[in-house]
């Protein structure tokens, strides 16, 4: 097994090594992967979880939540490798010497950087409500996986947000750090109701 400092594990999609790896290329003293890879990465497995729980409904009902949390997955975790992508840019960028130039080339990249955690806020919010109606229409023996793919969403969802604030105090363009801040909100109030639904459904549930 390679470890993170192997040039060939290195340069390899985040996903398409295995969990060790990842988890070692994690830890490593290195800018990336880190928290938006992370984020991405924890949205997918939220989606995973959905998909999985969606399989287990023999009515038929879920079909098209597992579909969509199929397609969500895929696009959550092809996100991991382009928030490593967009940082390094941002890098590039900061290593320029001042003037108009660098800011002009930061903007840019630091909006790639933005765009990857608030696409992954939105595909989180999305998982989070498909969770909440698994856990709330389906096998009640697969609720647990539904909670845990609901609230690993809300998760996803924040950080991703954070990471989005953070990367938007970077832009010296004031009013386009303004409009990207109006993106963060719906999105994790979405998550937030979804979260409380399918937790809701758990307490429903062990009422009756």
């Amino acid at each position: 097994m390679g470890s993170s400092s192997d040039p060939e594990v290195g340069s390899a999609p985040y996903l398409s090594t295995t969990l060790a790896q990842f988890l070692e290329r994690l830890a490593a003293r290195t800018p990336a992967p880190g928290g938006g890879s992370v984020a991405a990465v924890t949205c997918a497995m939220a989606a995973g979880l959905v998909e999985m729980a969606s399989a287990f409904d023999t009515s038929g009902t879920l079909d098209q939540v597992g579909a969509r949390a199929h397609e969500l997955r895929g696009r959550a975790a092809a996100l991991a490798d382009a928030d490593g992508a967009a940082y390094a840019e941002v890098l590039e960028a900061l290593r320029m010497p001042a003037g108009p130039e660098r800011t002009a080339r930061l903007d840019v990249a630091v909006g790639g950087a933005i765009d990857c955690p608030m696409q992954v806020l939105e595909i989180a919010a999305e998982v989070a409500t498909l969770a909440a109606d698994v856990a709330a229409r389906g096998n009640r023996n697969l609720e647990g996986d539904a909670i845990t793919g609901a609230l690993l969403a809300e998760a996803s969802a924040r950080s991703a947000a954070t990471l989005a604030q953070l990367n938007v105090s970077m832009l010296s363009r004031h009013a386009m750090a303004d409009a990207h801040l109006e993106r963060l909100r719906p999105g994790l109030a979405c998550a937030t109701r979804a979260r409380e639904r399918a937790v809701e459904a758990y307490v429903h549930a062990e009422r009756t």
